[in-house]
């Protein structure tokens, strides 16, 4: 839980400093710009008052209507923190109001996780926009980053008036994020749960499902997989495919609050109008420097996106290929038709012969810390590592491909296929996959953990996992490592003590991880 109340301490530095950086507004409370900015109080559902600010384009003398974009806040974060956008925004002709969401702050309610409440207050937010603002009525649209994301797109499934979206390190699929491979993402859940209780008032609900979740409660798990299931836009694409929104998508290869691979599965089954853009960092820092106001290509985008289905601009973004990538590299961007062309060619790398480990013990591979690690890549391409030929083999199995006398592309989503035989009827493993160079040290490409219960202690049985999606570029003369152990610091695990694992290769059913490259 310490890293929580580094979480929220930096999301209030972030707001804090967008305060400082946006235009600042007059005692009159027009801003030099000439737009207008107010703070006003807003009645959600059931009356709770949502902290609100507005930002009005100059020259809005009642009788013009212009496009409006509703931003909800993200986790933990104050109503000021979209300032610097919702003043470019304002500029370039939009009404733009910011709320707080619901149970943080200074709005009223309790924290409800994207609940029934929170999509109902969005609504209510358009309503109170179209009637105390010049907002168009046919032209209205929301963003926001992290809790605001998964909020908007939410909305949108309930909500026919809302015709643009720009979801940000959001989720799509609450259970895929938080508990992919039926794993807990234990740092992920930690950091959010101690930044709730920092900066808002979680309700009873969620203070049950985390402590659920926490203590590995699995007599309830259907019970929090239920929970996540109405929090996730992925159970309600029928309705936001018959609304028609067009959709734009933006995450970070590294997010280790919503990885990647939720947000192209999501993207992949809208059928309106969409886009899908991925870059490296963790949660939410592909986006922190536009919230700073600074120049940033994500906002860029959002801009774009909201000027062609708003205002009806051509500025080619519907005629440009939709999913667009920016590798962990310093390649520049890459743009694909769509997801399944991302890694469309393929290779293998077997896992043969038998290796058996002992579980419960920290081999030395692992996915480092939430925020910091990845944030490290993003800057300085520095991800964590390890020394694959020390790795000790009796609590991690290693397998390495040849040297490739090319460089390859790793595009997409690499996934691992092996069978394995426990002591236990229980038990958590988690794989890597590593970018080993000449001297034996290893890059962390992606990771993925999973976890099993109620299998027959001695038997076989078949594992199917897909590792975190990725760009990144692996060096000629360089090989690729596959590492499986049975602890990470990022995820709870299920071992048994005096747990061991067996990894083998039938040959009916061979072992192997397929890595997805880009076509030549």
């Amino acid at each position: 839980m310490r890293t929580a109340p580094v979480f929220a301490v930096s999301a209030a530095l972030v707001a804090g400093t967008t305060l400082g950086l946006a235009p600042t507004a007059h005692a009159s409370g027009t801003a030099a710009t000439g737009t207008t900015v107010r703070f006003v109080d807003i009645a959600g559902d059931g009356g709770t008052v949502l902290k609100a600010n507005v930002v009005t384009p100059a020259g809005a003398d009642g009788a013009s209507r212009f496009p409006v974009i509703v931003l909800p806040t993200s986790w933990a974060v104050p109503q000021i923190e979209y300032l610097a956008q919702a003043q470019k925004l304002a500029d370039s002709g939009y009404v733009v109001v910011s709320y707080n969401s619901r149970g943080f702050w200074q709005s009223g309610g309790e924290i409800e996780t994207a609940g029934p409440k929170d999509v109902a207050d969005a609504s209510l937010v358009i309503d109170w926009a179209l009637a105390h603002t010049p907002a168009d009525p046919d032209k209205v649209g929301m963003a926001g980053v992290s809790y605001g994301a998964g909020i908007s797109l939410l909305a949108s499934a309930h909500d026919s008036r809302i015709k643009a979206v720009a979801a940000l390190s959001g989720w799509a699929d609450l259970i895929e994020s938080i508990y992919s491979g039926r794993t807990q993402h234990l740092q992920a859940a930690a950091v959010l749960g101690g930044a709730g209780y920092l900066t808002g008032r979680p309700g009873p609900e969620l203070r049950q499902i985390l402590g659920d979740f926490l203590s590995s409660d699995l007599d309830k798990e259907d019970e929090m997989i239920a929970w996540g299931r109405t929090r996730s836009a992925a159970t309600q694409l029928d309705r936001i495919n018959a609304n028609g929104a067009a959709i734009m998508l933006g995450n970070a290869w590294g997010d280790t609050i919503f990885p990647p691979n939720q947000y192209a599965s999501f993207y992949e089954k809208l059928t309106g109008p969409k886009r899908l853009e991925f870059r490296p960092g963790d949660h939410a820092t592909a986006e922190a420097t536009g919230l700073l106001g600074l120049p940033n290509d994500t906002w860029t985008s959002a801009h774009r996106w909201f000027d062609h289905y708003l205002k009806g601009v051509d500025n080619g973004i519907d005629r440009e290929q939709p999913v667009r990538l920016k590798p962990r590299s310093d390649g520049g961007y890459e743009s694909y038709p769509d997801w399944k062309s991302v890694g469309a060619d393929e290779r293998k790398i077997a896992l043969g012969g038998t290796q058996r480990i002992w579980a419960n013990v920290d081999s030395g591979a692992n996915g480092g810390l939430v925020f910091l690690s990845n944030i490290l890549d993003q800057l300085v391409q520095a991800p964590p590592t390890a020394s694959i030929p020390l790795l000790p083999r009796a609590f991690a199995g290693v397998w390495q491909s040849e040297r490739y006398g090319t460089a390859q592309q790793v595009r997409g989503t690499a996934k691992l296929h092996t069978t394995v035989t426990s002591t236990k009827e229980s038990g958590t493993l988690v794989a890597y996959l590593y970018d080993v160079g000449p001297l034996g040290l290893g890059k962390l490409v992606s990771n993925a953990p999973y976890t099993f219960h109620g299998q027959t202690p001695g038997k076989p049985f078949t594992v199917d996992l897909e590792l975190f999606s990725t760009a990144y570029d692996v060096p000629a003369g360089h090989r690729l490592a596959v590492v499986v152990d049975t602890v990470d610091p990022l995820y709870i695990e299920h071992n048994p003590t005096g747990a061991r694992l067996t990894f083998s290769s039938p040959a009916g059913d061979p072992s192997y991880v397929s890595v997805p490259l880009r076509a030549k």
